[in-house]
């Protein structure tokens, strides 16, 4: 009996052997993007040492792959101007894939936590007429099924489609109005991976790497409280949904998050810069990083929102990143704005001017903080992107300047020749300044682009 089953449970194993086929990772499928003009890497995993062949139709070539003794294989081809569709075939000794209707374009991640989960299904302003004319089949859509993971893993579940009535009410709005500003202006596919989990800090989105060498981070991670949303396990879902889709060539990253990591503001620059570079370092590529700065909130924590709006800003010094700044389009009682397609407008005109080199006289931030200076009791503060710096209302209010003991104090505010200039009959030497600062400090000075000033802090 035992010999029988041995010989049952060879025979197994070496059917099994015999009919290892060529396996794709789900990033590749019908209906995807691919990177334009770029060495995308393929992959997958087949036969141990399987010998297989891939055509790509866009150079009507076909290359010779061989898989490893571990089933892996990969293979780098070169992508052509954007265009499509066209078809990638694999065919190996036990079967053959061809992909269908693959365009060539321009590929971003979409990431971070509700906001950019947010679909119009979640309720977005104009909800109904939106859904009715998001008929973008040159839009890609890829969802990243949630999962978390101990350790960084190979393959996600999700699969491509194209945008429509139908599949847009469930996708990212953010990521939607983003891609649909893309291509009205650039006229090329764009594919989107949406992979945002509500409720997500931004220790959850960094791989284990940062926390080993930055043991700060580690401690500043303990003051996160449980949710019922999401967990707050350091690298989970970086290794359950960003991990997998490194090897996947891509354009750039639009991120909204922010929000959760109110309870340790104060150590947010120095994760989230963290997390941007180690992002670009798993992909071996510089590429962009947009986000969004969040909106003020009634939070808990008096000062919270306004120190993660800060650091935000703050983590613009990392090269080839950018902001969108929202405090206009949203209400302290929502931690959702409504307005996900102003977000996404101003997400995309980053883009189109940082990135795609598009929009050359089109100012795409609001004013940020420059430096200040003293004159006796006067301080002068300057700003960058602030022409045609204006207030919006009879009095500008929000800004407070500290003295020699770090005490803040209520600013008097006037505009000239486009600076601030502040005094305060309780501050004789004025030390330091700072703007919009509470968590529900709404900014209302804006430059003439209409883009309201952001947070700040000189100290």
């Amino acid at each position: 009996m035992n010999i029988r089953f041995t010989l049952i449970l060879l025979c197994l194993v070496v059917t099994t052997f015999t009919k290892a086929e060529i396996t794709l990772p789900k990033i590749f499928s019908n209906e995807m993007v691919l990177q334009r003009e770029s060495n995308v890497l393929l992959y997958g995993w087949a036969d141990p040492n399987e010998e297989f062949t891939i055509y790509t139709s866009w150079n009507d070539e076909t290359v010779q792959v061989k898989a490893g003794n571990d089933a892996k294989w990969e293979i780098t081809v070169k992508t052509p101007e954007a265009g499509g569709p066209f078809k990638i075939s694999f065919t190996g000794k036990n079967n053959e894939i061809t992909l269908q209707d693959v365009l060539i374009g321009e590929v971003w991640l979409c990431s971070g936590q509700s906001n950019m989960e947010w679909s119009a299904n979640s309720k977005i302003a104009n909800r109904d007429f939106e859904v009715e004319n998001a008929n973008y089949p040159n839009i890609r859509l890829f969802t990243v099924a949630k999962r978390t993971a101990d350790y960084p893993q190979e393959d996600t579940a999700g699969s491509w489609t194209s945008c429509s009535s139908e599949t847009m009410q469930d996708f990212s709005a953010v990521a939607y109005f983003f891609a649909r500003k893309l291509q009205k202006e650039m006229n090329i596919p764009i594919g989107l991976i949406d992979n945002a989990w509500g409720a997500s800090s931004a220790e959850v989105w960094t791989p284990e790497s940062v926390f080993k060498a930055h043991p700060e981070l580690v401690e500043a991670h303990k003051k996160l409280e449980p949710n019922k949303w999401v967990t707050v396990q350091k690298s989970s879902l970086f290794n359950g949904m960003v991990a997998p889709l490194t090897k996947f060539k891509i354009g750039g990253a639009i991120y909204y998050q922010g929000e959760a990591n109110t309870p340790n503001a104060e150590s947010y620059q120095e994760l989230f810069t963290n997390m941007i570079t180690s992002w670009r370092k798993e992909w071996k590529d510089d590429f962009p990083f947009y986000y969004v700065q969040i909106a003020p909130f009634k939070y808990d924590q008096e000062f919270a929102g306004g120190i993660v709006r800060d650091q935000q800003r703050r983590t613009l010094a990392l090269e080839d990143t950018g902001m969108a700044m929202t405090s206009d389009i949203c209400t302290t009682e929502d931690i959702h704005p409504l307005n996900k397609q102003d977000v996404g407008l101003r997400l995309a005109n980053i883009a189109l001017k940082n990135h795609y080199g598009l929009l050359a006289n089109t100012e795409v931030y609001g004013p940020l903080y420059e430096s200040f200076e003293v004159d006796g009791n006067q301080l002068k503060v300057k700003f960058t992107h602030a022409d045609g710096l204006y207030n919006k209302g009879k009095k500008i209010t929000l800004f407070e300047v500290s003295n020699a003991a770090g005490e803040w104090f209520a600013a008097k505010a006037k505009l000239k020749n486009g600076e601030v200039l502040l005094t305060s009959s309780e501050v004789k030497k004025p030390t330091g300044v700072r703007y919009a600062w509470r968590s529900t400090d709404i900014a209302t000075l804006f430059n003439k682009a209409g883009l309201p000033a952001s947070t700040f802090t000189s100290k």
